[in-house]
């Protein structure tokens, strides 16, 4: 096992970075577009590396006060080894279990308590990442933990927390394998790649090769790959340039520099014969998965392939969308898509047939479009949306400064990818210059029938290759010996004393400005000048609460065929119109309300406004759609039994409301669906759609004059009389707590939630539960998460909840767990439930929960389109404009005598539906000895089975 002990040793006293780190400041040249001339956002940036190796990349943005930070290894299943698959993401896992100076399992606590937002670490072929978005005040915190765990990992991990995580990790990777078509999509990814190539295995690792992970593995692992010289930090956000250089040498300066990391060579072989495979798994329909190697990320050629394969089928009407889905009708759906990864790129198509249609006939369709794609090459149109799609992603992603897509995600991938930070006007370069001719091409190199990987999804058994649990005592008489000198902890210590908050930041949260229209039409602005961007909503109070009780499913079919097409424009020509512009507009109804909502770039205002307009005041109502989606909500609802928290998310609610509009899914019953007729849905929008019950919601790149003039121009002359007048009948009280099975032979995991009443939308207590909820399953550092997750190790991830609706709501709490521990998880959860309202948060919980509550609201309101979406929930729920204003201080105000209150009105440990949808043969036994309460079993539609 390599250690530092002799580097540390040499380099104890002048390992501290000195003075004078390599700087150079730049900025991403502006430029405009052939996609209308749209003048791009300059992302300036400065670069420095520390004389340890660590580059540094940072960028300044005081809009908000916050500031991510995105730390970003250059590790992965890349770098991985056969028969060691999964390493990279095992040690994703052990990088949250503690540090020496940080604590074991404090990292998630604090930060999360300190108010982080998009907060996680992942792991990819070619990398891993750890990012948080903190408040401003808050960046020495996240710098004190990021350095904590890169440079002093070694000494809080012990053999304990790796047999926690190894179990954690394999929850993880049966959640996916419980998932219809995962395992069948693993198996495409081994006809892509030869055994021994780092893209051959799961991302996650195999059973077998995480379960044999040992303690001197994982330390050998981190002290090769988890250090400065083979990472690379991005900082964006509300800081003071000079005073984070400071930090940043505190901080992470110490860190001695580790192994240089080879890089990686390996050649990816060309696949000269097509290459198929069978694999069955438990799911109601057949697919058809395809695959090709293009190439790799940011190469040339990769964007000729990304756009080919967008006409192909990843456009709402795309060829293979055209023939299979509205055409022919021979499948349920059409997913494609490009990823570039650094040895190549995987150009993959999911076509799932519908009911009695043979694979084979699928497969003609597929080599038909592809050939009429190599001969003719994408029309104009098709190549002009990829383009604007593939721009409007880019920028859009820019509003957040964290997370996935966001500034310093951008800033690391390019770093990651090409070496240059401001690699974004090339990127937007090589996207606009595909043509027609250069996609066409790439369509007849790639998309070959000999270059393809075939797997065949059939239905049948599952079969995973798990294998058991380590002994409890392995890994005991291993001797691990910390990696620094004893001279070099010493002048470490210093680190024990978390730092302190800095100032207290100012939060602005957003009040819309409002005016109506003389329709009646209300009209919310708030406007954001930051980026080219537009987020319009229109909002209707038109949800699943207004079905009438014989017509469940009403509401969303309703809005879903409106999104189909309108009286001028037809399926085809609505969907590439909204592409044309970068855009999609999507029309849904939840319980209380249905929208249409879009996000674009303010080039194209117009274009987007009529035609959301359009949708929204014109919908066609053909019969074929109407037909066509009836027919896929159908097949749906059969799907719901492949997995099995759907089974659970439809017979919980129904057991909870009874046959109320809030007990059944909004999609319907398979009975319901196939009642509903044309009329019907007719008379759904006649009734809840019009402007004197509606809003148009409009956040982004616009002005009050400019939003004056779109809201009149293109909803001015909206009619019609609608009204909210839904009466949901009063909550019951439910009966003891009992446990409710629904069988799912062979289940990889059972979805264990127990269900229970909850509060209305209006209650004025939803401060006080938000706070008490943190502690018990809100948050990552929950007592249910932490018991079931990490002591235990039963379950990836668990959690409680209060969703809300407009007369009532419900509790959730629970998650996937290992069918072998069913029993034993639901005694946990149900004692965790039960102690709280005797035992309620602590004053450090309640603190925490205040402050993480407060501090993490400015992040909910990064994006223009997060922005439409809270205004549109002032309107559905008739709360005062300053609503996301006054919420801190009544955060704030929670006491601990409210958490107390709220904790034993709201929890109802005696009065709760535990439903576990798992193999009834094998989680049956240890619920009834788990002593939670009686047990009985019912089907997938909640009825009871004798």
């Amino acid at each position: 096992m390599r250690v530092w002990r002799g580097l540390l040793a040499a380099v104890v006293v002048g390992c501290v970075m000195s003075a004078g780190a390599q700087t150079a400041a730049h900025k991403t040249a502006a430029s405009t577009t052939q996609a209308g001339k749209l003048k791009l956002p300059e992302i300036k940036y400065e670069t420095y590396t520390l004389p340890n190796g660590l580059k540094v990349i940072t960028h300044v943005d005081h809009r908000l006060p916050l500031v991510s930070v995105d730390l970003w290894y250059h590790v992965g299943p890349l770098n991985e080894k056969a028969g060691r698959t999964g390493f990279a993401h095992l040690f994703e896992h052990m990088m949250f279990e503690g540090s020496e100076h940080v604590g074991e399992k404090a990292h998630i606590k604090i930060v999360q308590g300190a108010g982080a937002t998009d907060v996680n670490g992942t792991t990819d072929f070619d990398r891993t990442n750890y990012f948080e978005t903190m408040p401003a005040n808050q960046l020495e915190l996240a710098l004190w933990l990021e350095s904590d765990r890169m440079g002093f990992l070694m000494e809080g991990l012990n053999r304990d927390l790796l047999k926690n995580q190894r179990d954690v990790v394999r929850n993880e990777r049966r959640q996916g394998e419980g998932r219809p078509y995962d395992i069948p999509q693993e198996e495409l990814m081994h006809e892509l790649f030869p055994k021994d190539h780092p893209y051959y295995a799961d991302v996650i690792g195999s059973h077998a090769d995480v379960e044999a992970a040992r303690i001197a593995d994982i330390r050998d692992f981190h002290q090769q790959f988890y250090t400065p010289n083979n990472a690379s930090i991005a900082i964006a956000g509300d800081f003071d340039p000079v005073k984070l250089k400071t930090l940043l040498t505190k901080y992470f300066g110490p860190i001695p520099e580790g192994p240089k990391v080879e890089p990686v060579t390996v050649v990816t072989p060309a696949i000269t014969k097509q290459r198929r495979e069978t694999v069955t798994d438990t799911v109601q329909l057949q697919q058809f998965e395809i695959a090709w190697l293009t190439p790799a990320r940011f190469t040339p050629g990769a964007e000729d392939a990304a756009v080919a394969m967008f006409a192909l089928g990843e456009g709402k009407v795309s060829r293979l969308d055209q023939a299979l889905v509205y055409k022919a009708q021979m499948a349920q759906s059409v997913r494609c898509g490009v990823d570039a990864l650094k040895l190549t790129g995987i150009a993959q198509c999911e076509i799932t047939a519908k009911r009695g249609v043979k694979l084979a006939d699928i497969e003609k369709v597929v080599w038909s479009e592809i050939d009429r794609l190599q001969k003719e090459g994408p029309t104009a149109e098709e190549v002009e949306a990829a383009k604007a799609g593939s721009l409007s992603r880019k920028i859009e992603g820019l509003q957040r400064l964290g997370g996935f897509g966001g500034v310093a995600d951008t800033l690391d991938l390019y770093n990651q990818y090409t070496g240059d930070p401001g690699y974004l006007p090339k990127d937007i370069a090589a996207t606009e210059a595909v043509t027609k001719e250069s996609a066409q091409a790439a369509a007849q190199k790639f998309f070959t029938q000999d270059a393809a990987a075939i797997v065949e999804a059939m239905p049948g058994d599952k079969k995973v290759n798990d294998v058991p649990r380590s002994p409890d005592d392995t890994d005991a008489s291993v001797q691990i010996v910390n990696p620094c000198s004893p001279e070099f902890e010493k002048s470490q210590e210093w680190r024990k004393t978390m730092p302190k908050a800095g100032p207290p930041v100012t939060v602005h949260l957003p009040v819309p400005v409002t005016f109506t229209l003389a329709n009646g039409l209300k009209v919310y602005l708030v406007p954001e000048h930051a980026l080219p961007v537009l987020s319009a909503t229109v909002v209707s109070r038109a949800g699943s609460e207004n079905n009438p009780g014989n017509k469940a499913g009403l509401a969303t079919l309703t809005a879903q065929t409106m999104g189909e097409a309108t009286t001028t424009l037809g399926l085809s020509e609505l969907a590439s119109a909204q592409e044309r512009i970068g855009t999609r507009i999507g029309v849904m109804a939840t319980m209380d309300a249905a929208s249409g909502s879009m996000t674009i770039l303010t080039n194209h205002t117009d274009e987007g406004m009529k035609l959301l307009a359009d949708v929204i005041e014109h919908p066609a109502f053909n019969t074929d759609d109407l037909e066509r989606l009836r027919r896929q909500r159908l097949t749906g609802i059969q799907q719901e039994t492949d997995n099995v928290q759907a089974m659970a998310l439809r017979v919980g609610p129904k057991l909870v409301f009874g046959d109320t509009p809030y007990g059944i899914s909004g999609n319907g019953t398979a009975d319901s669906v196939k009642a509903l007729t044309l009329d019907d849905v007719k008379g759904f929008y006649a009734a809840h759609y019009g402007p004197s019950d509606s809003a148009l919601v409009l956040a982004g790149d616009v002005t009050l004059a400019e939003a004056k003039k779109l809201a009149e121009e293109y909803f001015g002359k909206w009619t019609g009389t609608a009204s909210a007048e839904a009466k949901i009948p009063p909550m019951q009280k439910l009966g003891p707590t009992h446990v409710v099975i629904i069988d799912k032979p062979g289940a990889p995991q059972t979805s264990l939630l127990a269900f229970g009443t909850g509060v209305a939308t209006s209650s004025p207590d939803l401060p006080a539960i938000g706070v008490m909820n943190y502690t018990l399953g809100g948050s990552f550092a929950s007592r249910i998460n932490m018991n079931l997750r990490e002591v235990h190790g039963y379950t990836y991830g668990a959690n409680s909840q209060y969703p809300t609706y407009r007369e009532g709501g419900m509790f959730i709490a629970g998650g996937l767990v290992r069918t072998d521990i069913t029993g034993p998880a639901a005694k946990e959860l149900m004692a965790e439930i039960r102690k709280f309202p005797e035992n309620p948060s602590t004053e450090a919980e309640l603190t925490q929960a205040k402050d993480a509550r407060v501090q993490s609201l400015p992040g909910q309101f990064e994006t223009t389109e997060a922005i439409a979406g809270s205004m549109a929930g002032l309107f559905t729920n008739n709360r005062p404009l300053d609503y996301y204003a006054t919420l801190p201080a009544k955060y704030r105000a929670v006491t601990a005598a409210d958490v107390a209150r709220v904790a034993k009105e709201d929890i109802h440990p005696d009065e709760l539906i535990i439903v576990a949808a798992g193999d009834r043969k094998k989680i049956e036994p240890g619920l009834k000895e788990a002593g939670v309460g009686p047990v009985e079993v019912r089907d997938g539609q909640g009825s009871v089975v004798k």
